[in-house]
């Protein structure tokens, strides 16, 4: 599992500039939620070879300056205690304010590495007013501009050493491990309830997880597997904000600690913003994926409703809908058996593996038949194609110019390895190289 490092700090210093500078996406998940605007920012970040996840807490809640207060104390503490490094970032030019100095107060009482981050230092002459936030009572402190990028290098050579060793982005190797994820209320207890029943007794609890993060063994009824349960963020439901945050928190942890994730969307509400940001989640991951939809013993019906919802599903998660979409009922336990067995399936298709020989006949023909389009006159010509030993499927196409293979030709090329092989749920990786320079 990835280490995560959580940017936390006032409104308005420049966190999701930060998170877009290491994520390198250009703009914010957005989450709307009742009575609140607000940032969720989550990705994923690399540095010298090391892969981690990065979570920006902002946001702004209207009301009183002390209800705005204690939502910032929520979204630090939360950050803190599922976090591996804190990012506490601060405005250079309006200088240390009461709300930094609340947000420092709470942070100087955890043992984790806090990094002191000093944003808009855009020039040498801010360099000395960055030293004033020394009085917050942190030493590692890094002036910064998330704007231009500078003092982003020194900052995250330190990050990186400061995470926790021999927890890096490494599977463990062993039993599948199912993660059951998706927004709050979604029936994600419920399910893990109404397949485990009254049968607690064929379980057995795995130590050194994460709290409220339960990691259970099942074995019976020819299943044999982890299932990372995440039910029990919806405890912590005082806060509609608290939670929404947590399961964030968790569904990362979850999937990244997982072969197959089980996404469930509500069938009353259909598959929402959230619901996508949860999938790409498990896309970038390179996880299986299988995507649940609960509570269809609610729903009218007619000839037709079934076709008509699952097409709607497959057009929202385009470009890549080879997935299993299967519809249940956690209450009446429809199809929940059906759910663990299309996982089960999922995770055998991603540890497919095709040998080399038979990987150059077919996909080579294909290539013959329907060859990359020109380059300004100059013609493509993949000559040979190979899958690297990795945990997801990843291939790689030695060509003359790889870097001239256009995304449309990139598509053909999975839907044509889709086609041969079942890689139903299962996100492929495409790479194009060289071959000249992979003799040297």
């Amino acid at each position: 599992m990835s280490n995560i490092a959580a940017i936390v700090g006032r409104p308005n210093v420049g966190k999701s500039t930060l998170f877009n500078r290491l994520t390198g996406q250009k703009k914010a998940i957005i989450h709307e939620s009742s009575g609140v605007t607000r940032d969720r920012h989550y990705g994923k970040s690399e540095w010298n070879g090391t892969l981690f996840s990065v979570i920006d807490t902002g946001g702004y809640v209207h009301g009183s300056d002390d209800v705005f207060e204690g939502e910032i104390r929520k979204q630090v503490l939360t950050a803190v205690e599922e976090a591996d490094v804190i990012l506490f970032v601060v405005d250079v030019m309006t200088g240390i304010t009461d709300l930094d100095e609340s947000v420092a107060k709470m942070l100087r009482k955890t043992s984790k590495p806090v990094f002191l981050v000093v944003n808009k230092t855009d020039n040498s002459s801010l360099l000395y007013e960055a030293g004033v936030f020394y009085k917050l009572g942190f030493e590692n402190l890094y002036p910064v501009s998330s704007i231009n990028g500078s003092g982003t290098g020194d900052l995250l050579d330190a990050v990186v050493k400061a995470f926790p060793s021999g927890k890096n982005d490494t599977e463990e190797e062993g039993l599948p491990r199912f993660a059951v994820v998706g927004r709050p209320n979604a029936g994600k207890s419920s399910l893990i309830n109404a397949f485990l029943g009254t049968e607690r007794n064929i379980v057995t609890d795995i130590s050194g997880t994460t709290r409220d993060t339960l990691d259970t063994h099942f074995n019976k009824f020819g299943y044999n597997f982890v299932l990372v349960d995440t039910a029990g963020l919806r405890k912590k439901n005082k806060v509609f904000e608290d939670v929404e945050y947590y399961s964030v928190m968790r569904a990362i942890k979850a999937i990244e600690h997982s072969d197959v994730c089980m996404l469930m969307t509500d069938a009353e509400r259909g598959l929402e913003a959230q619901d996508l940001n949860i999938f790409n989640l498990i896309v970038k991951n390179g996880k299986g994926v299988v995507i649940l939809v609960n509570k269809w013993d609610l729903i009218k019906k007619e000839n037709d409703t079934l076709k008509k919802y699952e097409a709607e599903i497959r057009k929202k998660l385009a470009p890549f809908n080879d997935v299993p979409i299967l519809f249940v009922s956690a209450l009446t336990k429809q199809r929940i058996f059906k759910a663990f067995e299309t996982a089960q399936s999922v995770y055998e298709n991603r540890r497919r593996r095709i040998p080399t020989a038979e990987l150059n006949r077919v996909m080579l023909e294909e290539i013959e038949n329907n060859p990359p389009p020109a380059h300004k006159g100059k013609y493509i010509k993949i000559k040979y194609v190979t899958q690297l030993p990795t945990y997801s499927p990843t291939f790689v196409f030695f060509c003359n110019m790889p870097n001239y293979v256009k995304e449309s030709y990139k598509r053909f090329l999975e839907n044509r390895l889709r086609e041969h092989y079942d890689f139903t749920g299962v996100p492929l990786k495409l790479f194009f190289r060289n071959k000249k320079k992979e003799k040297k």
